[in-house]
C-alpha cells in the first residue's frame, strides 16, 4: 500500500503550526513528520531539528549542488532572502507510512511532480484577512525584536502566493476554515484524514 503526504496549506498566521502539532500527536492518525530546512533566523522558542533544520546559505547551496532538493521556495524579506526546502535526506518512505507537512501551493506542485500527484493531498486552512492580521500582530508582539515591516510584507505576499489560481493549480479541493475555535478546524482535518486511511493512493 502506498502512503500519502498530507500537505497543510495556509497563509501566515492561519494556525497551520498548531494543526500540524496536534495532528502529529494524534496516535489514531499515525502520521509521520518531515522536518524542512530553512535559512531564516531561528525564532524565540524554536529548536534546530524540531520546527526546521536551520542552515546558512552555504549549506543550502550544497544541498542544491548535490541535486537533493525535492521542493523549495524563497521569500525576499526585509532581512534578505529566506529559503525553505524539503530535502531528499531519507525522511520520506511512502511505502511504509503517511506523512504530514506544511507548505505552499508551489510546494504542492513540486511534491506532486516528484512523488506523483495521487501521493500528495493538499489541505487548505482558510482564514479571513482580518483574523490573519490580528493573529500576526499578536505573534509579532511576542518576539524580542518585532519586525512589523516584515509582518506586513508577508501578509501582502500571501495574497498572491495563495491566490485562487495557484490553489487550483496545486489541486486544492478540501478547505478547512479556521476563523474561530481552532478545535473545530482540527476536528474537521482529523475526520478527513481518518476517512482516507486504508484507501490506496491510486
Amino acid at each position: 500500500m502506498s502512503g500519502r503526504i498530507y500537505l497543510l496549506l495556509g497563509k501566515s498566521s492561519a494556525g497551520k503550526d498548531r494543526m500540524y502539532r496536534e495532528l502529529l500527536a494524534d496516535e489514531a492518525l499515525q502520521l509521520h513528520n518531515i522536518v524542512l530546512y530553512t535559512t531564516r533566523p531561528m525564532r524565540a522558542g524554536e529548536e534546530n531539528g524540531k520546527q526546521y533544520y536551520f542552515i546558512d546559505e552555504a549549506g543550502y547551496e550544497k544541498w542544491r549542488a548535490d541535486g537533493r532538493i525535492i521542493e523549495e521556495r524563497v521569500y525576499q524579506t526585509m532581512a534578505g532572502p529566506w529559503r525553505y526546502f524539503t530535502a531528499d535526506d531519507g525522511q520520506i518512505d511512502l511505502s511504509a507510512a503517511d506523512y504530514l507537512m506544511i507548505g505552499t501551493p508551489e510546494a504542492a506542485v513540486s511534491l506532486e511532480d516528484y512523488f506523483g500527484g495521487n501521493a500528495v493531498d493538499p489541505l487548505y486552512v482558510e482564514v479571513d484577512d482580518r483574523v490573519l492580521l490580528e493573529r500576526a500582530m499578536h505573534r509579532e508582539n511576542k518576539q524580542e525584536h518585532p519586525r512589523y515591516d516584515e509582518m506586513c510584507r508577508r501578509f501582502l505576499a500571501d495574497r498572491e502566493d495563495f491566490s485562487e489560481e495557484k490553489l487550483a493549480g496545486a489541486g486544492v479541493i478540501h478547505r478547512f476554515p479556521n476563523n474561530g475555535d481552532p478545535g473545530e478546524c482540527l476536528a474537521a482535518l482529523k475526520a478527513y484524514i481518518l476517512s482516507r486511511a486504508g484507501q490506496p493512493a491510486e
